[in-house]
């Protein structure tokens, strides 16, 4: 939120002061327009927030989880056991309790015997199913029906995971990882616009420079043409010198016009970094102090390259395909899951058949165990190992590039500090000549060619002086991206 802040203050200083016609830039204030208002890191932040909520969501699978549920049915017809009225026989009851006749519950003739349907006589312990009951009770077909018409049915319940084998802590640790990744990623897409932003800016500052040389040539070649023609009028002069001064006055304009071309496009460019109009003009400041200092790694680039985003998004995935390879062996593991249930029914038949609403508690545990399932687990166990094998061989081998990476930018750091003392060098002794070169000509020692000659070189040696300049910032920046030291505020 301070960015946010600080980046929106940024950018109203610089309405009001372009409205006053002040605007002027400087390398941290670029940065911080550059961050608030990048859309890559605007998706980039976007992609964390994702993250943290994946995670969060991750963690709830630890929790129990909670359902309702509710039905209605209609049915058309209501459910009955009988298709028509039934007759019960009526008995007795014996001593043990088991169902009895007695011989006064029985049809018999005259003579007190037992007879079948057809009138005869028959033995009721070998043949009681010849035994004719005198009384039967009634069973309405009524009384067995049910009016299951309109039925309602409401539940509630609850399943909590008590051990799954581990997917569940893996896939939280899963999620954590790319929450951390998302974080990563996130902090290299800035550094990458800050080197994005830092080129740009020097690229500005460097063709500010060189336009502004550009600029002074022209006013000593014009100040030589004048003199040249003054000297041409009094006939000290040949026409020949002449016409070289004006042809080198010519070069001199063209290169002043590319050099403003340039500088125009550079600003737009670093006005599209930066979020803001392409049209807008700017002032910056020009002079370039150069870090003349010597950097010696002594080979320990192994450890400062740790640093680095890209180094611990590295390890990052190494973790990430560890835990697939624990999700893997997890699935030859029992899963234990608790549950518990209330469910409510109307009708019920928890006493009778009732047209009411009444139900009953359930709560239970289940276990899966897995047994044969023809290697499948096996392979896919394998498949993540290997897996986690390519991740660690491809980290090896990122290290040892970015630990290659930083060598060079060390040694690219070192020879920009020697070529920016060699300009340095270059360019007082190429003043000193075009000093002397200016004298000896107006003495008349030297030919109009000599002197030009003169301010090519002086030209050339201040031009390369900037670039050399520009070229000790952005490579002490690339080395400070290569060993992870450039750090966000």
């Amino acid at each position: 939120m301070k960015k946010v802040k600080c980046g929106l203050f940024l950018l109203c200083l610089f309405v009001f002061n372009g409205l006053l016609g002040q605007t002027t830039l400087t390398l941290d204030s670029c940065r911080a327009m550059a961050l608030n208002h990048n859309k890559e890191i605007a998706v980039s932040r976007e992609r964390m927030l994702q993250a943290e909520d994946n995670r969060k969501a991750a963690f709830t699978q630890f929790l129990p989880n909670f359902n309702a549920v509710g039905a209605y049915l209609f049915n058309s017809k209501n459910i009955s056991l009988l298709s028509q009225d039934a007759l019960l026989p009526v008995g007795s009851m014996a001593a043990d309790g088991s169902f009895t006749v007695r011989l006064d519950q029985m049809v018999t003739n005259e003579m007190g015997i037992p007879v079948d349907a057809n009138g005869n006589m028959f033995n009721p312990i070998t043949n009681p199913e010849k035994i004719q009951f005198k009384d039967y009770a009634l069973l309405p077909k009524e009384a067995m029906e049910f009016d299951m018409q309109n039925v309602f049915v409401a539940g509630i319940g609850f399943t909590q995971p008590i051990f799954m084998g581990g997917k569940i802590l893996e896939l939280y640790r899963i999620a954590g990882k790319l929450e951390d990744l998302a974080n990563l990623e996130n902090e290299n897409a800035k550094i990458n616009l800050l080197i994005q932003v830092d080129q740009a800016y020097w690229q500005v500052v460097s063709l500010q420079n060189k336009y502004e040389l550009a600029k002074e040539y022209m006013v000593l070649l014009q100040k030589t043409s004048e003199n040249v023609d003054a000297l041409f009028e009094e006939g000290f002069a040949t026409k020949a010198e002449q016409l070289k001064v004006k042809v080198k006055l010519n070069e001199a304009e063209m290169a002043l016009t590319k050099a403003e071309n340039g500088l125009s496009l550079s600003k737009m460019l670093l006005n599209q970094i930066c979020g803001m109009p392409l049209d807008n003009d700017f002032t910056i400041e020009t002079e370039v102090e150069s870090d003349l200092t010597e950097i010696d790694l002594q080979g320990n680039t192994a450890s400062m390259v740790l640093q680095r985003p890209e180094a611990k998004m590295l390890q990052a995935k190494v973790d990430l395909s560890k835990s697939e390879v624990n999700i893997a062996r997890s699935r030859f593991m029992p899963n234990i899951v608790a549950s518990g249930n209330y469910i409510v029914s109307n009708p019920n038949v928890f006493n009778g058949f009732e047209n009411k609403f009444d139900g009953f508690f359930s709560v239970g545990v289940g276990v899966t165990i897995p047994i044969f399932h023809w290697g499948d687990r096996t392979h896919t166990l394998s498949a993540a190992k290997h897996s986690h094998n390519i991740a660690k061989i491809e980290q090896e081998n990122a290290m040892e590039k970015m630990q290659l990476q930083a060598n060079m930018m060390q040694f690219k750091r070192n020879e920009a500090f020697k070529q920016a003392i060699m300009t340095e060098n270059n360019l007082k002794n190429a003043q000193e000549n075009l000093l002397h070169a200016e004298l000896s000509y107006e003495e008349g020692v030297i030919s109009i060619s000599d002197l030009m000659e003169a301010q090519t070189a002086w030209v050339s040696a201040k031009s390369e002086n900037i670039d050399a300049k520009i070229n000790t910032m952005l490579s002490k920046l690339y080395l400070e991206q290569s060993l992870g030291n450039i750090k966000i505020k």
